[in-house]
C-alpha cells in the first residue's frame, strides 16, 4: 500500500541469495533498533547480530541507526564497534530525503562506498542526524491511550498501560539501554562525528508561525535555494548574516538554535513522532 514490497525471508536466507547474485553486494541492516520489523528491535528483534545472520554475519559490515536512535546510543553496545555507523533517508517521501545522511570522502562509485564501510572505515566522516528523540519509537508508551512514558517511567509500571492494562511499547532509547555493556563515555576510537539537524522547511514554518506546506515558507525557502545554494549547506555552513538579509532575523536565529542545540524536544512515542520547539 505504500510502495514497499514485504519479502517473507529469513534474513540470513536474504543475505545469501543476494551474494550469489552479486559476490560484491553490500547489505545494510536498516533501522536496527525500531520496535517491529528491525533486528535488535524489542518485539521482533535479537540481541546480537550473529543470531540474525548465523555464518553470514561477517558479510555485515555496516548498520543503519534510524530516525530514533543516533551513533552515540549505538556506541554504547562494544558489540557494534566493528560496524560502520550509516543514517539515512526513506526513498518513498522526496521532502524528506536527506533528512538523514552519510558523509563520505571517497572515491564516488561502489567499489568506493564499498571500502569506506569496511574497517578501518577509509573516508567515512560522520553522519547528520535527524534528533532521535523526534523518532517515533524513542519513548515507550500506548498511542491508543496517551501514554508517552521514558524508559525508567516503564520499569516502575511493570511495562503495563495505566489505562488499558496492555503491555506498552518499549522503544529504542529502553532497548539500547537493555542492550549497552558501556558508559556514555566510553566511545570508542573508531566513532565518527554526528551533527544534528532540523530541515529548514520546519524552521522557516516555526519562525514565520505557519505551515510547513504553505505557500509563505515554500516561497521563503525557494528564495534561501536560489541565493545560497543546497539546504545542507545552508543549515550547516552560510553565515547568519547572509541567512538574515535573505529570510529574515527570525528565521537566521532559527538556523542558528538549531546549530547549537537549543532546542526543546518532546519525545516520539508507539509510532507517534515527537516533537521540536526551536523558539520555546
Amino acid at each position: 500500500s505504500n510502495g514497499r514490497p514485504v519479502l517473507a525471508l529469513d534474513s540470513r536466507d536474504l543475505l545469501a541469495i543476494t551474494l550469489e547474485a552479486a559476490p560484491a553486494a553490500v547489505l545494510i541492516p536498516a533501522h536496527i533498533w525500531t520496535p517491529h520489523y528491525a533486528v535488535f528491535g524489542m518485539k521482533t528483534g535479537f540481541d546480537r547480530l550473529e543470531e540474525c545472520y548465523g555464518d553470514l554475519t561477517g558479510e555485515i559490515h555496516a548498520v543503519e541507526t534510524g530516525l530514533s536512535s543516533d551513533p552515540a546510543m549505538n556506541r554504547l553496545l562494544s558489540m557494534l564497534d566493528d560496524y560502520a555507523l550509516v543514517s539515512n533517508s526513506d526513498a518513498h517521501s522526496p521532502a524528506k530525503l536527506a533528512r538523514e545522511a552519510t558523509c563520505f570522502a571517497t572515491e564516488l562509485s561502489f567499489s568506493g562506498l564499498r571500502r569506506a564501510l569496511r574497517r578501518p572505515f577509509p573516508g567515512l566522516l560522520g553522519t547528520v542526524e535527524f534528533f532521535p528523540e523526534e523518532g517515533k519509537y524513542h519513548w515507550d508508551g500506548h498511542r491508543a491511550c496517551g501514554v508517552r512514558w521514558s524508559p525508567r517511567q516503564t520499569r516502575e509500571a511493570g511495562g503495563r498501560c495505566p489505562v488499558c492494562g496492555r503491555p506498552v511499547t518499549v522503544g529504542v532509547l529502553h532497548r539500547v539501554a537493555v542492550l549497552a555493556d558501556r558508559a556514555e563515555a566510553g566511545q570508542p576510537p573508531a566513532a565518527r562525528p554526528a551533527e544534528r539537524l532540523l530541515s529548514l522547511t520546519q524552521i522557516i514554518a516555526e519562525a514565520e508561525q505557519a505551515g510547513e506546506g504553505t505557500m509563505k515558507v515554500q516561497r521563503i525557502y525557494e528564495q534561501m535555494l536560489a541565493a545560497h545554494g543546497p539546504e545542507l549547506k545552508i543549515l550547516r555552513e552560510t553565515p547568519l548574516a547572509a541567512l538574515a538579509g535573505t529570510a529574515g532575523e527570525r528565521v537566521a536565529d532559527g538556523v542558528r538554535r538549531v546549530r547549537l542545540g537549543l532546542l526543546k524536544v518532546t519525545p516520539g512515542y508507539d509510532g507517534v513522532y515527537g516533537t521540536v520547539e526551536i523558539f520555546n
